[in-house]
């Protein structure tokens, strides 16, 4: 028999490789060369998932080197994922035969192509969140069961350590010498960044910490409709209490706490310039239940005070707060509230006044706002300073003088 004989011999079994594949060829030889990268992106993928159980099988000595051959299939799983972006996707956005899916797509890879220009770590953690999701979701339009399965558990791992990675950043870029638009830029990315977690990534696990599942339950209320500001703020008050028990080290308490800051501020500035009063109201409950969460989530844990009249502060606001729980029971609701703003009010105001003048505006509303509670009065006087007198409170004070403006 000859060469030629032979050779038709093995194309023609069914038993072949060649044969099994034969019903792709013409995809994988299509102008376009989705097929091809179809093809490529599952053979990368099935090798990657192979490894990363073999990993997880493997003894310890043998453990470092499956590690490695992991992460550089993983590597090329994701570059695989890149060229159908490339070669396929773009192509049929420029012809006009891109689906939904594929355009949405073709619009976020630019998007994250462009962070790489102002920081190649963050780039780093965007784009591999970005490629994996391509995938993971198109096998989900595809109704792939079978291989999603097989994935789920790596696609959650590297999600995982994305997610650190990119909070971890956040953290840093916070300590440097930025100027407050950059500020802004890098607190709004830790909060979406957590909301994002909440929702692609928590659905798929499970936690049994009664607290955490209470707190995602809380959320459930943003999911729909369009949010106002007071909104937005108790949804990222929501998101950093998340964050102290699922992100502790990649979001250290020190950033945690600028972020209840920064919320306070926000939340105070809402306050002042609301000219509704129903809306202003709103904001001032919102305030004193972020006091409550900044208190009890994250300064009644922290060790380590850089200003000790800032620890001794906490502690005589936490006694007073938990001498009037103790009181709850025994109090009408409307007695029990009258006295709980109060001691807030008094607390932040402390807190606030050795900044002179800067918060002018909230300490007046304040001042304002104890009067109508019945905590002091105003004083008649010539000078155009608000002098109060103290009628009754928690603190022992006869008379506080503040400008009014």
């Amino acid at each position: 028999m000859g060469i030629e004989e032979k050779s038709l011999r093995v194309y023609d079994t069914k038993k072949t490789f060649f044969s099994k594949i034969g019903v792709t060829f013409s995809k994988i030889f299509s102008p376009t060369k989705k097929g091809f990268n179809s093809l490529l992106i599952g053979m990368k993928r099935s090798a990657m998932i192979k490894n990363f159980k073999n990993v997880q099988k493997a003894e310890d000595e043998k453990k470092a080197k499956l590690q490695e051959k992991f992460e550089e299939s993983y590597s090329l799983y994701l570059e695989a994922i890149d060229q159908l972006i490339i070669n396929t996707i773009y192509q049929k956005v420029k012809d006009g035969t891109a689906s939904d899916f594929e355009k949405n797509a073709l619009s976020k890879y630019y998007n994250v192509i462009h962070i790489k220009e102002n920081d190649e770590i963050e780039y780093k953690y965007k784009k591999q969140q970005y490629l994996l999701d391509i995938d993971y979701n198109s096998l989900k339009e595809q109704h792939k069961e079978k291989t999603i399965n097989e994935l789920d558990e790596i696609y959650l791992f590297e999600m995982e350590q994305i997610y650190k990675g990119l909070l971890k950043r956040y953290s840093i870029q916070l300590s440097e010498n930025l100027n407050p638009k950059e500020k802004e830029s890098v607190y709004s990315k830790i909060f979406d960044t957590l909301d994002e977690y909440v929702i692609d990534i928590v659905p798929m696990k499970k936690y049994e910490d009664s607290d955490l599942v209470e707190q995602f339950d809380r959320l459930s209320e943003f999911e729909v409709g369009k949010l106002d500001q007071v909104d937005i703020i108790r949804k990222r008050m929501i998101l950093i209490g998340i964050s102290r028990k699922i992100f502790v080290h990649s979001l250290p308490l020190v950033v945690a706490e600028r972020c209840y800051k920064k919320l306070l501020k926000d939340t105070r500035a809402l306050i002042v310039d609301t000219k509704i009063a129903r809306k202003k109201e709103n904001a001032f409950l919102l305030l004193m239940e972020l006091i409550d969460e900044y208190n009890e989530r994250l300064l009644s844990v922290k060790m380590y005070w850089d200003k000790p009249e800032e620890k001794r502060a906490f502690k005589e606001f936490d006694e007073e707060r938990k001498i009037l729980n103790g009181q709850k029971e025994q109090l009408d609701i409307h007695l029990y509230d009258v006295k709980k703003q109060i001691i807030y009010i008094r607390a932040d105001m402390k807190a606030l006044e050795k900044f002179g003048d800067k918060y002018y505006r909230i300490l007046e509303y304040y001042r304002k706002r104890l009067v109508n509670l019945g905590d002091i009065k105003p004083l008649k006087n010539k000078c155009k300073t608000g002098k109060y007198k103290v009628l009754y409170g928690i603190r022992k004070a006869n008379v506080l003088s503040e400008k009014a403006c």
